[in-house]
């Protein structure tokens, strides 16, 4: 049996052209990958994924959001302008409050996405 670490290879050299131009056709530009490389950086930070949630649930400010994770409002403040500039959430005012909700639908729907994967078995 072999072990999980091992990856299959093919024991063969034969290029399969059609599969290959139908891919090379369809590739995105670098710049692209380039753009959802930062997007699943950003993404891949413990703290940042726990704020996501969070937000997915509700509006929040960043005292919640540092109560709710238990940490301090600095900390907190730190992420979400790690946060903001990925365009992953936004704020708005409400007098000396400042709310914060995911920027749109689709970063609720990347997080089901990726805990679904890992929730499948």
């Amino acid at each position: 049996m072999k072990s999980l670490e091992e990856i299959e290879v093919c024991s063969c050299c034969d290029i399969h052209n059609d599969c290959v131009n139908c891919v090379k056709s369809n590739m995105l530009h670098n710049e692209v990958f380039t753009k959802l490389s930062d997007l699943f950086k950003v993404l891949g930070d413990y703290t940042r994924i726990k704020i996501i949630y969070a937000l997915s649930k509700r509006e929040l400010c960043v005292c919640d959001i540092a109560e709710v994770l238990g940490m301090s409002q600095s900390s907190i403040s730190h992420q979400l302008r790690i946060l903001k500039s990925a365009r992953l959430v936004k704020f708005r005012k409400e007098g000396k409050i400042v709310f914060y909700s995911l920027d749109d639908e689709h970063i609720g729907e990347i997080f089901n996405a990726g805990l679904t994967h890992i929730e499948h078995n």
